[in-house]
């Protein structure tokens, strides 16, 4: 088989705001969905090894089929917002689906799966329509075995087990009733033989562990408590417990096919101040010929904190290890997970953000560990830095982030992170442009524009992470000023500069007694500097990765929606939501003085992208109204400032498009434009025939020089490629609405309908699960951080990055030598 045109370079993601969404297999990946996906991450190499899409929901549930002889698993069951479960397969070193289950009539919130001896697969879920359904899967057919209903409760969680000594299956499901219900097959039937009060809040979690021939399950819930109770075979001949106890515990007893058994509550566990959303056993081990249940328990609440807890030699049970309390904005811990030796511990936060921690040696101290992250909500726009060293994306989640590729010092290994999150927000952020090497502006659901440059802090680490002389990246910026970091005041939006002399006096008032003044005890200046060989933690990036905020830019009368920069860095072009005519209009910024240039009126409706030609000469704005406008800028090689006037566009006569034209991007050598939109259509555009750069002919004679092709769904994104392939043909990059990329080539033509030809597609594993909403090609050939010894890069690659509604930043290298 021939090797894939474009390969997968870097997925930026993160965990769904759900509890039960991640699962640590015994084959060292970590399983988490995001979004709709499920992506299998190996926290060894920090690199996510396959994305899994099918759903067409959020999934909200993830977990492995765990195997009795502690072999690493085969199988894995996800459960979404779509309302199915999805069992999912390895062959061959990949997974793929091996059964899709439908019924529930609503969105799957919990699933949990055991080995049957008749080496069935059977599968419990639990859905926001009331009801837990059990499942027998073979690698054929799904079959609903059982549907139990409770009323108008919902159930949180669930987990199955087989009884001690019989193979018969047990559930265990945790309600909002504040109680845990235990069903046994009887008879085919899953019957309810126990219910267990004690919580006084909803139980969000319950997990079984397999311990001497007993089983432990252990349930959470949101009154801060977590309870362990004991279920064990009862042999009539016991002697009563109540002969010299002063205290005995309840049993409740149920009999199985003529065994009796019986359940306990072996201890309550009170530590957490909040919310226990999550609950995991250590994973069982080894031991000789036999199987040993470590007897430590994992939990995660929404105090930020994560605690693991084990009996002591007398079998009371107490706090082992805490860790967490994270600072900044962020919002506790939703669920957690071990590692299957137990020397790792992850738990993942209300913001999406996974949490690990390493325990070091043999002297019990837990150190954080790096760990891949991404925006929680639908990626808006990214940009890479004009040397191709990075990229920065923003998102509906209010952030803007940096990745960069981490070299380790004596190690060809290479992985992308996110290394500074140079803005957090109170607005969905929309846009943003790059202007130089460390400044960009952007925009959000706010009328004002902002622009942001880098502390010398966060070049400093990023010379250290990505091994880049500093002496060279300082020399590319203005350095006398540069503050240290950036702080945000309590309840500000704008992000405060920090200066040496800040951190001087704040260090002085630490050491001092008591207050000075009233505004000391509200400190601004939460900003630690950092020195870092490795990428941030997420408490850092929240905390000590910020950009000051130099300008604000007022003018817009609504919503920021696009932004563009020359390649010179001087001007910078905005538009904002538009109905009518006269909010459509562009404004021009000086990009130095961050004086408003000019306003440039044409479009009625929102312009919904912008770029400048490589040679600087045009601005092309594409817009919802279904046309486009061409900007040529006056006085070129004088000093004055630039001034714009309308040089070609279409009108509503001349349209091409028929609907939105949703993206727009110019050829490297500033001959062709091309548009995209709604319409599936993709339409190159220049001088037909003359081979003139634009700009060059005062007379604008514009029209299509290409066939118009269909790409058979809406087109959201498109982007040339600024290097040319083998044979001069152009390389372009097509986004869609359904997630899919496409690679066309294209050349220039006098016969019709032989100019395009598709060269690759991302796969079903590749693309995204929803829109793309941004393409972008690494202004430079070769993989950025792949450069050998003497600095030269491999000029046989070039990257594309992807920005999705998925949440999804990806980088795919495409070989265009092979094109």
């Amino acid at each position: 088989m021939a090797a894939p045109v474009m390969d997968t370079c870097h997925v930026s993601c993160c965990a769904n705001r759900t509890p039960n969404v991640v699962s640590w297999g015994r084959g060292g990946l970590i399983a988490f969905g995001t979004c709709n996906s499920v992506v299998l991450y190996n926290p060894q190499k920090i690199k996510i090894a396959q994305v899994l899409n099918k759903h067409t929901g959020r999934v909200n549930a993830v977990q492995w089929v765990h195997k009795h002889d502690c072999t690493p698993e085969t199988q894995l069951v996800s459960g979404g917002s779509d309302n199915n479960i999805v069992v999912w397969e390895k062959h061959d070193g990949q997974f793929t689906v091996y059964a899709v289950c439908s019924g529930h009539s609503g969105p799957v919130c919990a699933v949990d799966a055991v080995s049957l001896p008749s080496s069935q697969l059977l599968l419990a879920s639990a859905s926001s329509d009331s009801t837990v359904k059990l499942w027998t899967c073979t690698s054929d057919t799904a079959e609903c075995l059982q549907t139990i209903s409770f009323g108008s409760g919902f159930v949180m969680d669930v987990s199955l087990a087989l009884l001690p000594g019989s193979r018969v299956p047990v559930l265990a499901c945790g309600g909002d009733d504040s109680k845990v219900h235990l069903y046994v097959q009887i008879g085919g039937q899953f019957q309810r033989v126990l219910t267990l009060p004690g919580h006084e809040d909803w139980v969000r979690g319950v997990e079984w562990a397999v311990k001497d021939g007993e089983l432990l399950l252990a349930s959470c819930s949101q009154d801060c408590l977590i309870r362990v109770w004991r279920l064990f075979a009862r042999t009539t001949n016991e002697p009563d417990l109540q002969i010299n106890t002063v205290i005995k515990m309840k049993e409740n007893v149920f009999e199985v096919s003529g065994d009796v058994f019986a359940v306990t509550l072996e201890t309550v566990l009170a530590g957490h101040e909040n919310w226990v959303h999550g609950i995991h056993w250590q994973p069982p081990l080894i031991k000789g010929d036999s199987v040993d249940q470590p007897l430590k328990l994992l939990s995660a609440s929404m105090d930020k904190t994560m605690i693991l807890w084990g009996p002591e030699e007398d079998g009371v049970w107490v706090e082992q290890v805490r860790v967490g309390e994270v600072g900044g904005n962020t919002l506790g811990f939703y669920g957690c997970q071990m590692s299957p030796d137990g020397s790792m511990i992850l738990a993942h936060a209300f913001h999406g953000a996974l949490h690990l921690w390493h325990r070091d040696g043999d002297q019990g101290k837990w150190r954080p560990g790096v760990v891949v992250s991404g925006h929680f909500n639908a990626v808006q726009d990214l940009s890479w830095d004009p040397d191709g060293e990075f990229l920065i994306s923003v998102g509906s989640d209010q952030t803007t982030r940096l990745f960069t590729p981490w070299k380790r010092k004596g190690s060809s290994q290479k992985t992308w992170h996110e290394i500074s999150r140079p803005q957090i927000h109170g607005y969905d952020m929309q846009c943003l442009t790059m202007v130089g090497r460390f400044q960009f502006v952007s925009g959000a659901d706010e009328k004002v524009l902002r622009v942001f440059r880098a502390p010398r802090n966060v070049v400093e680490n990023f010379a250290n992470i990505s091994c880049t002389s500093l002496e060279k990246l300082l020399a590319s910026n203005d350095v006398a000023d540069l503050p240290e970091g950036a702080s945000t005041p309590a309840l500000g939006l704008s992000n405060k500069a920090v200066f040496q002399v800040d951190l001087a006096s704040q260090s002085t008032q630490q050491d001092g007694d008591g207050f000075s003044s009233m505004s000391d005890q509200y400190k601004e200046s939460y900003f630690q500097p950092l020195k870092l060989t490795e990428p941030p933690t997420e408490d850092d990036l929240l905390q000590n990765t910020l950009w000051p905020e130099v300008q604000k830019l007022y003018g817009h009368g609504f919503e920021m929606f696009c932004l563009a920069s020359d390649s010179a860095r001087t001007v910078v072009a905005s538009a904002c939501k538009a109905s009518k005519a006269e909010h459509a209009a562009i404004l021009l910024w000086s990009a130095t003085s961050w004086k408003q240039l000019q306003s440039l009126p044409y479009h009625s409706l929102t312009v919904t992208q912008m770029a400048f030609s490589p040679n600087g000469h045009l601005l092309l704005a594409v817009s919802r109204d279904r046309t486009w406008s061409l900007w040529r800028r006056g006085n070129l090689g004088t000093a004055s400032e630039p001034s714009f006037s309308l040089y070609a566009n279409t009108s509503k006569d001349t349209a091409v498009h028929t609907r939105i034209i949703w993206s727009c991007d110019w050829s490297s050598d500033s001959k062709y434009f091309v548009t995209s939109s709604r319409d599936k259509k993709v339409i190159v555009w220049g001088y037909r025939g003359s081979g003139n750069c634009f700009g060059e002919c005062e007379r604008a004679d514009v029209s299509p020089c290409s066939t118009v092709l269909d790409v058979g769904d809406s087109a959201t994104a498109v982007s040339f490629c600024p290097v040319l392939c083998s044979d001069q043909s152009y390389l372009l990059a097509v986004g869609l609405e359904n997630g899919r990329i496409l690679l066309y080539k294209w050349r220039p033509s006098e016969s019709s309908g032989s100019d395009w030809s598709i060269c690759g597609e991302t796969d079903v594993c590749q693309s995204h699960t929803l829109v793309v909403k941004r393409l972008q090609w690494r202004p430079k050939q070769g993989r950025a951080g792949q450069d050998d010894e003497d600095g030269n890069e491999d000029r046989s690659w070039v990257q594309l990055a992807s920005a999705g509604a998925d949440h999804a930043v990806k980088i795919f290298n495409i070989k265009i030598s092979v094109l």
